[in-house]
Protein backbone atom coordinates (compact mmCIF):
# COMPACT_ATOMS: atom_id res chain seq x y z
CA UNK A 1 0.00 0.00 0.00
CA UNK A 2 1.10 3.34 -1.39
CA UNK A 3 2.05 5.99 1.62
CA UNK A 4 -0.89 8.96 1.67
CA UNK A 5 -0.76 12.62 2.64
CA UNK A 6 -4.34 12.15 4.29
CA UNK A 7 -3.67 13.51 8.18
CA UNK A 8 -8.06 12.63 7.98
CA UNK A 9 -9.10 15.95 7.88
CA UNK A 10 -10.92 16.07 4.84
CA UNK A 11 -12.23 19.38 3.98
CA UNK A 12 -13.28 21.09 0.32
CA UNK A 13 -14.60 23.67 0.98
CA UNK A 14 -12.04 26.29 -0.74
CA UNK A 15 -12.02 27.58 -4.47
CA UNK A 16 -9.26 25.46 -5.65
CA UNK A 17 -10.87 22.62 -3.99
CA UNK A 18 -7.50 21.38 -2.39
CA UNK A 19 -7.94 19.30 1.46
CA UNK A 20 -7.53 21.66 4.04
CA UNK A 21 -5.70 19.13 5.68
CA UNK A 22 -3.48 17.33 3.19
CA UNK A 23 -3.58 20.05 -0.15
CA UNK A 24 -4.98 17.65 -2.37
CA UNK A 25 -7.57 17.45 -4.40
CA UNK A 26 -10.82 15.45 -3.91
CA UNK A 27 -10.06 13.50 -7.69
CA UNK A 28 -6.17 13.01 -6.36
CA UNK A 29 -7.28 11.83 -3.03
CA UNK A 30 -9.82 9.35 -5.19
CA UNK A 31 -7.53 8.11 -7.61
CA UNK A 32 -3.70 8.51 -5.41
CA UNK A 33 -3.69 4.53 -4.85
CA UNK A 34 -3.34 4.17 -8.63
CA UNK A 35 -1.12 7.32 -9.47
CA UNK A 36 2.64 6.47 -10.67
CA UNK A 37 5.58 7.24 -8.62
CA UNK A 38 6.21 10.37 -10.69
CA UNK A 39 2.81 11.73 -10.51
CA UNK A 40 2.39 11.20 -6.82
CA UNK A 41 5.94 13.01 -5.99
CA UNK A 42 4.85 15.53 -8.71
CA UNK A 43 1.55 16.50 -5.97
CA UNK A 44 3.83 15.49 -3.03
CA UNK A 45 5.92 18.61 -4.13
CA UNK A 46 3.34 20.74 -4.68
CA UNK A 47 1.58 20.53 -1.45
CA UNK A 48 3.26 22.32 1.10
CA UNK A 49 2.83 25.28 -1.08
CA UNK A 50 -1.03 24.84 -1.95
CA UNK A 51 -1.29 24.68 2.31
CA UNK A 52 0.40 27.82 2.94
CA UNK A 53 -1.51 29.35 0.01
CA UNK A 54 -5.06 28.29 2.04
CA UNK A 55 -3.78 29.38 5.56
CA UNK A 56 -2.61 32.82 3.98
CA UNK A 57 -6.55 32.79 2.40
CA UNK A 58 -7.84 31.41 5.57
CA UNK A 59 -6.23 34.75 7.66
Amino acid sequence: MVKSPCIDECLFLNPKGWCQGCGRTLKEAREWQKLSPFHRKKIENALPTRLRNLKKNMS
